[in-house]
């Protein structure tokens, strides 16, 4: 049975990120922009600046939530990840003085590895997906009695992603709608859990990595193959449990966008606003300028630009 997810859950583990951990979760920018300045025919855009929290993405958030709510063994903590969800769990063992470990595949990027490294994490690179990082995560853990932290499915973990809602509501008041990446689903799980369609939550995905849009065709998660510009990040081969309940109730719309588009817009975020973001965290701004979702002129949009963990000179 997977526990259920509500605001309050989500209000409780933002109160202790402000009283206790404000110098490690950080309040990252809302910048709001009008819709022209990006191109597009609605009211507002706003930009929700993730990539500039901890570790470089919005998993910093749900990492501490999950080291802060277990007891954490002497062997640590042990995840698997496409490189973000192991840099903020990374981080979060090293601001709490534990050791961990990061099993990752061979398509995560060389700039995620030497991130890991920096901040003292064991790192083992396996397999050519996600999900033999995962078994081979999962093996170790059965040997270590390691904390197991997962990269989107845990309840303590979309907890955690969740407080970027409220954050956001906070600092703006609620957007007509917020577009979010989708990997495993663990942001938007988050996301979609805070706002409780107070706003349109709309999930995007690429067209090479379409979890959630393969287990709506299904009726039920299934292992789907994945590749393409963002696989580092939105790798996933199935959709998150606690995403698949949680966007059921409450995210009418799962979109997919071609590689192209993603890295154009990634590539416009760098030229025009001089924001260097992930391939991940342009999926946003992708889908309002390929028009897979076309606001009304008068909504404000919110796009979660999401992480930041890339090559510089991928941006040349």
């Amino acid at each position: 049975m997977i526990a259920a997810i509500n605001r309050s859950l989500i209000d409780s583990c933002r109160s202790i990120f402000i009283e206790r951990y404000s110098h490690f979760i950080h309040q990252t920018p809302l910048f709001k922009l009008p819709g022209k300045a990006l191109g597009v025919n609605c009211a507002e855009v706003w930009l929700k600046l993730e990539h500039l929290q901890t570790g470089g993405s919005f998993k910093a958030r749900g990492m501490l939530n999950r080291l802060l709510s277990n007891p954490i063994p002497v062997s640590g903590v042990v995840i698997a990840s496409g490189g973000n969800a192991g840099i903020a769990v990374a981080a979060a063992a090293q601001e709490l003085g534990v050791r961990c470990e990061v099993f990752l595949p061979d398509v995560s990027s060389l700039a995620k590895r030497a991130r890991l490294a920096a901040l003292g994490a064991h790192v083992v690179v396996v397999g050519s997906a996600y999900a033999d990082a995962l078994k081979a995560s999962l093996e170790r853990q059965q040997q270590t009695g390691a904390l197991l932290a997962h990269a989107y499915d845990q309840t303590e973990v979309v907890v955690g992603a969740g407080t970027l809602g409220a954050e956001l509501q906070a600092q703006g008041g609620l957007p007509d709608s917020v577009l979010v990446s989708v990997g495993g689903g663990g942001l938007i799980g988050g996301i979609a859990s805070w706002f409780e369609q107070r706003s349109r939550v709309v999930a995007l995905e690429p067209e090479l990595a379409p979890t959630l849009f393969k287990a709506r065709q299904a009726g039920q998660p299934v292992d789907v193959n994945v590749g393409g510009v963002a696989a580092d990040s939105l790798g996933a081969k199935r959709i998150g449990n606690i995403a698949w309940q949680v966007t059921q109730t409450h995210v009418r719309d799962a979109l997919l966008l071609p590689d192209a588009s993603i890295r154009a817009a990634q590539l416009w975020l760098w030229r025009e606003l001089k924001l260097a973001v992930e391939p991940a965290a342009a999926l946003p701004l992708a889908a309002l300028h390929a028009k897979a979702y076309q606001p009304r002129t008068d909504e404000k949009v919110c796009l979660i630009v999401c992480g930041a963990n890339l090559d510089p000179a991928s941006l040349a």
